[in-house]
């Protein structure tokens, strides 16, 4: 009987350390199929993709990748948990995905998963702790990690784990898993030479924010050996033909915009935004017109720079609390952005009951879930607001007319 694994990423963009796990993974669990969630155009650290979501599908299905299913956008830009959560409940709905692997700094799995178990069960301790480094003045991210460490009373051994990228996200699946009573198998797959936010390049690898940094400094022949030649060829066309956006800079005037025309009460309502934040919000959006310079006279101690950039993405599309809220407590949709010839083997095995969307406008005519409804209206604006970053030939309404990507 053939095994299918599943693999949550950014993608932002495929590199050669994204052919590494899904080779490895393919080694370690002897995976028939690979099933990725990717985000669409913005991305979890309240960033955008440097290319759109089909030009992703198709460095993934060219990665290695049998399927591609689109992370709606309100989980996309969400914190690891609501992110990670989002991606588990589609996984877990498919119902044939038997393992889902994801990179992680840690030596042993093990580790984050004595982490996830004390964040899924919320023992009374730990969450006194918690409010305790939170009244301190704490971010929430860094206030958790000091609990934990309080709690689990093993700084040694637990202190570099709290602080790999990989293993945060790594110990959110976890505890999704959990959360969803899943039978899906978690697999860690050691990351190796380079992590997630290093900027060093390493033998054939380098990370996405590395890459990044590269495409925005312009330095494109520098990014040829440490992604597959496909990616390569795919950055260099979006980039020639300016359909790309290398950073939430690209959206500074709609972003500000949006901040001076919505009233305190309306940022107030923005995901994230609580203790009188929108006030400062507010007042820093009208008497600068530098997106950087409004991020830097926000961020603090408590609130991090990801976390404005995340509110920022939150005004420019419209989230409110209310939406938020929504996600977490519905399972989305499953919207299909390609497929190799082995995904459409696997399309013709998905749980009957899931309804899986592979024309929006036949899923809009039969739909009557208005919650789902919601969900598929942020992904639609995201698409319409993230071409406004380009440099030339920015087109409406992508979700209606780009077909699946077959390969």
């Amino acid at each position: 009987m053939s095994k299918v694994v599943g693999i949550v990423a950014e993608y932002n963009p495929f590199h050669n350390g994204h052919v590494y796990h899904i080779q490895k993974t393919k080694v370690q669990t002897g995976a028939d199929f690979v099933v990725a969630i990717i985000t669409g155009n913005f991305t979890q650290r309240g960033n955008t993709s440097v290319v759109d979501k089909w030009e992703k599908t198709k460095m993934a299905l060219n990665g290695g990748v049998d399927l591609v299913i689109e992370l709606p956008t309100i989980y996309s830009i969400s914190s690891a948990e609501n992110f990670a959560s989002g991606a588990v409940k589609i996984l877990n709905k498919l119902g044939i995905i038997d393992m889902i692997s994801f990179g992680m700094e840690a030596k042993d799995i093990s580790d984050l998963n004595n982490i996830a178990n004390v964040l899924y069960e919320e023992p009374k301790e730990f969450v006194s702790i918690l409010k305790e480094e939170i009244k301190k003045g704490n971010s929430y991210p860094k206030a958790r990690e000091i609990a934990l460490l309080k709690y689990l009373n093993d700084i040694k051994r637990y202190e570099d784990v709290l602080k790999g990228s990989n293993n945060i996200l790594a110990i959110e699946y976890l505890k999704a898993l959990k959360k969803c009573k899943s039978n899906i198998i978690p697999i860690g797959i050691k990351r190796e030479k380079v992590y997630y936010n290093s900027t060093k390049i390493i033998d054939e690898y380098a990370s996405a924010t590395g890459i990044r940094n590269l495409l925005i400094r312009n330095q494109i022949e520098e990014i040829r050996r440490v992604v597959p030649p496909n990616t390569f060829s795919i950055l260099l066309n979006n980039i020639r033909e300016g359909t790309s956006a290398l950073d939430i800079t690209a959206y500074s005037s709609e972003i500000l915009y949006k901040l001076r025309t919505m009233s305190i009460k309306e940022i107030a309502n923005l995901p994230d935004v609580s203790e009188g934040l929108e006030n400062l919000i507010k007042e820093v959006s009208g008497r600068t017109n530098n997106l950087i310079e409004l991020i830097n006279n926000i961020k603090s101690k408590r609130y991090t720079q990801t976390r404005i950039q995340r509110i920022l993405l939150y005004a420019l599309l419209g989230i409110t609390k209310k939406d938020m809220y929504l996600s977490k407590k519905i399972t989305p949709y499953v919207r299909i952005l390609g497929c190799s010839d082995n995904g459409k083997i696997l399309l013709s095995q998905i749980n009957r009951n899931v309804k899986v969307i592979t024309s929006l406008k036949k899923f809009e005519n039969v739909n009557k879930n208005k919650k789902l409804a919601r969900l598929l209206e942020i992904d639609k604006k995201a698409t319409d607001i993230y071409t406004l970053g380009y440099k030339r030939n920015s087109k409406a309404n992508l979700d209606y007319t780009k077909g699946l990507i077959l390969q």
